[in-house]
């Protein structure tokens, strides 16, 4: 599927803080079909990697390096800065102040009051994701968190996004999604017991693949290891990965 805009409110691109920019771009190359070329030397070693031609994704330099790699969800806004005053009046932590990208956008990073980390991106000449939900592109953007309620309140507050919860009343929901407009634009689900106690909350993404066991077995192939095998949900079969620098994503093979 390919877009050329997104509309305000909606994730629009995801990329990587890589402790090895090389090795990134061969274990995704390798697994997604990624051509990730050299960004000019103005933008710090970022590379917009793209699928046939269609971009799809960004793989730069790690900002932190006491850090973890980590991938990073960006939310597509008209308006950066008033976007921004948003988060600061209900409760988020900003931490890079919205700032021009050469002529390609303008960007933001905060944390939800949970420690949830989210991008903006306000287009200028890169729109986002020129393809998704097809195999190798982006598909779902997704929050882990440990409070449902607090996160139904900032994300209405800062994007207007309402929560339609999945599942049988009287207890915590299956799962959530976000909703714009009537469209869904995302999930969020409580983080439980059975993950890590060290995993913060935190934004995971989807890539969409062919064949996740296969995937599967490449990225291990490739250096990357398992978190979660296979796995049958209603949207289809996922897994949860880590590539070969220890940065977590998913793969979900699409119900036709």
């Amino acid at each position: 599927m390919e877009i050329e805009r997104y509309d305000n409110g909606v994730p629009s691109w995801v990329d990587l803080g890589s402790t090895d920019q090389a090795k990134s771009k061969e274990f995704y190359g390798s697994l997604f079909g990624w051509n990730c070329p050299e960004g000019p030397p103005e933008a710090g070693g970022y590379s917009v990697c793209d699928l046939g031609g269609r971009t799809v994704a960004g793989l730069g330099p790690q900002m932190n390096p006491a850090m973890p790699p980590v991938w990073v969800t960006y939310v597509n806004v008209d308006d950066a800065d008033d976007t921004v005053a948003k988060v600061s009046a209900n409760g988020g932590t900003v931490f890079m102040p919205p700032m021009d990208v050469m002529q390609a956008g303008r960007m933001s990073l905060f944390a939800d009051p949970a420690g949830a980390v989210i991008g903006l991106w306000q287009p200028k000449e890169h729109t986002g994701a020129q393809v998704v939900n097809e195999p190798g592109a982006l598909c779902w953007n997704e929050l882990i968190t440990t409070d449902l309620d607090g996160a139904k309140a900032f994300y209405k507050a800062v994007f207007g996004w309402d929560a339609e919860d999945q599942g049988p009343p009287g207890g915590p929901p299956a799962y959530t999604e976000w909703k714009l407009a009537g469209r869904s634009v995302g999930g969020m689900m409580l983080k439980t017991p059975e993950m890590p106690a060290e995993m913060p909350p935190n934004w995971g993404v989807y890539f969409a693949v062919a064949d996740t066991d296969a995937t599967v077995a490449k990225a291990q192939e490739l250096g990357g290891s398992v978190l979660m095998g296979p796995t049958d949900i209603e949207p289809g079969r996922f897994a949860v990965l880590a590539d070969n620098a220890g940065a977590v994503f998913n793969v979900l093979r699409l119900k036709a």
